[in-house]
Formats: structure tokens, sequence, C-alpha cells
């Protein structure tokens, strides 16, 4: 039997109800070569069920392991896929149709190690979720950190594809959770292998379905951000320190109003200001009064819950 071209590696933790539409989005690729590795990471509620549902429509192979971590469970199919490419989309993805077809095309014209793509919101997702989608990938917070140039353009697992090459010289993820895939990115830049930005090769991306949920999310991505400056030294830049200083600021505004009331107060308009920019530009660009004005207490847990992640894990024990 031919080996496919490209091999899908999925970890996956207590998320049958996410897997079945992922699984579902792939059925309809435009562009059919490719295999899939579904890697049970000592799941609960495992997938073992709508594994046997696509048993038949795709070809997929379904493994249970003991709960490692993202990073690890990642790794595990690696070693299993036979394909020339491996490529990584996170449990919650849906996949447009021409995901891989995008792939091809850019591979026709410029030959890569590595590449990555956007992640976008969905019409019949959540009005909650999309103002998470719009204010995780925007300028105007922390978007610019998580990489959406093409310049010095890092991949994150939600979609990324490495050749086998790459992973034979990096040896796949070396951190078990929080920025794995930023450190991966880190390594391969500094192999220099030739990483790229495919922008039509983008994933639908659902976020987290509360607040609360959200919070611990980013709490995480700020942790690892801490985890991923002492492993490579200088790879913390003065934009990681951005939510730090917004949530510092935060607090300060209660204390100065008490005790200085005019720069208190100033202090007070420029963030009400920053909202309602954020308010109007997700409003431009989403055309959804409900997700412009979610986006506003979406930003604030974003910038605050980075934030408390990130002087944790550089002050803490």
């Amino acid at each position: 039997m031919q080996n496919p071209k490209y091999s899908v590696i999925i970890p996956v933790y207590n998320r049958p109800h996410e897997v079945w539409e992922l699984l579902e989005s792939l059925t309809r690729q435009t562009y059919k070569n490719f295999e899939i590795l579904l890697v049970e990471d000592g799941s609960e509620k495992t997938s073992r069920e709508v594994y046997e549902q696509y048993a038949s429509k795709l070809s997929i192979a379904y493994y249970f392991k003991p709960n490692s971590g993202p990073g690890p469970s990642r790794n595990f199919g690696f070693e299993r896929a036979r394909g020339e490419y491996f490529v990584v989309f996170d449990s919650d993805c849906v996949i447009p149709e021409t995901y891989f077809t995008a792939v091809e095309n850019f591979m026709l014209t410029e030959k890569v190690d590595a590449w990555g793509g956007p992640d976008r919101g969905r019409d019949d997702f959540t009005p909650l979720q999309r103002a998470m989608g719009y204010t995780m990938a925007s300028v105007l917070t922390t978007g610019g950190i998580r990489g959406g140039k093409k310049r010095g353009f890092q991949p994150r697992s939600f979609n990324m594809g490495i050749s086998r090459a790459v992973y034979n010289q990096t040896n796949g993820f070396s951190f078990d959770r929080y920025a794995e895939d930023i450190e991966l990115s880190v390594r391969m830049r500094k192999h220099g292998f030739n990483v790229a930005l495919i922008s039509d090769a983008f994933v639908y991306h659902k976020r987290r379905t509360t607040l609360h949920d959200f919070f611990k999310q980013v709490s995480n991505f700020g942790k690892g951000r801490v985890l991923v400056g002492r492993t490579h030294p200088g790879e913390i830049k003065l934009t990681h320190w951005f939510p730090v200083c917004f949530l510092l600021g935060m607090c300060a505004v209660p204390i100065m109003i008490l005790f200085f009331p005019m720069p208190g107060m100033m202090l007070l308009t420029g963030y009400g200001s920053y909202f309602l920019i954020i308010a109007i530009h997700a409003f431009i660009t989403l055309k959804s009064v409900s997700v412009a004005l979610l986006s506003v207490p979406s930003a604030f847990v974003q910038l605050t819950g980075y934030g408390v992640g990130f002087l944790k894990q550089m002050f803490g024990r």
C-alpha cells in the first residue's frame, strides 16, 4: 500500500463531541491523500465510538495511551505516522474542505519544511466563542504576540505541519503542555528550517464555552511563555510583558483614584477608550453587535489571565 503524503495527528482528552465535528470536516476534503491518527490521551470519556463511526469513511487509526499531555501524545502519533508530512490539529478545530488543497498549491511554488495557518471563527459558533476568537487573533490584544505575521511566524498546535525530516532532527515536542508548540517553533528556527505561514490553509477554531474556562486557558499560555523563555533565553520579548502591564494598571486604578484622583481618572479613561476601540474594531471585522460587546469582557479575561499566569510562573515557586 502506498504511504499517504500527510499524516494528521489529533490528540484528544475527554472531548468526543469535538472529535465528531473535526472528523466529519475531514471527510469533505477536496484532497484525499492523508491518514488520521487519533490519539486518546488517557480520557475517561473516550472517542472510540466516534472513531468507529468514521473508520469506514476515512483512513484512520485509533490509539489509547496513559495521560501525558498533548506534546507526548503528538509525538506518540509521529512515531506511528506513515506520511511525508505530519499535520497537527487540536480537537476543537473544524477543517475547511480546501485545507489540504491550499497546502498543496502552496508547495507547488515554495518548498517548506514546516508551516502553520490562521484560525478563524465561524458563523455558527456562539457569539462568545467568536468574540474569544477575535480577541485571540487581534493585534489590539495579544494577536501579534501569537505570531500572525509572516516574518518570524511561529506555527501553533491548532494548525501546524512539519516534515518528517523536521521530526527526525527535533524529536518533536519536548514540553508536555503549556507552549509546547512555541518551544518547537523556536527550535525549528534555530535549526534553520524554512517555516511558512500559509494564509489560505486556515482552520475554524472553537474557543472555550465560558469566560472562566477561557481564563484558565490563557493563564496557561502566560505560564508557557515563561517556560519557553527559561529554556530559550531571549525568547521573552518586551511585547510579552504587555498583559502584565495591563493587569498591574487595572489593579492600580482604584488605588490611584483614591489617593491621586486626577491621574487615576485619566488612567481609567485610557482603559475605557482601549476597550471602546476593541469593540468598534470587532464590529467592523465581524459585523455583529453581540460579538462586539462580548469582545470587551473577552479581551479583559484574555489579558488579565495571561498576565496572572505569566507572573505566577515568573515569580512563583
